[in-house]
């Protein structure tokens, strides 16, 4: 592909992004509400940032 995007992220924040598409993706494919992240991800999201929930 000549369109790559690679994202450069620290490790809490990488597992917070992939906790979240996989809870998007699991609760979007059984029908069912979208959870309320936690907290702490919340907040290393930063400001900028919304979290889905």
């Amino acid at each position: 592909m000549t369109d790559d995007i690679v994202l450069r992220l620290d490790r809490a924040s990488a597992e917070d992004l992939y906790e979240v598409l996989w809870l998007l993706g699991e609760h979007i494919a059984a029908g069912a509400p979208i959870p309320e992240p936690p907290a702490e991800a919340e907040e290393r999201a930063g400001p900028g940032i919304q979290v889905p929930g």
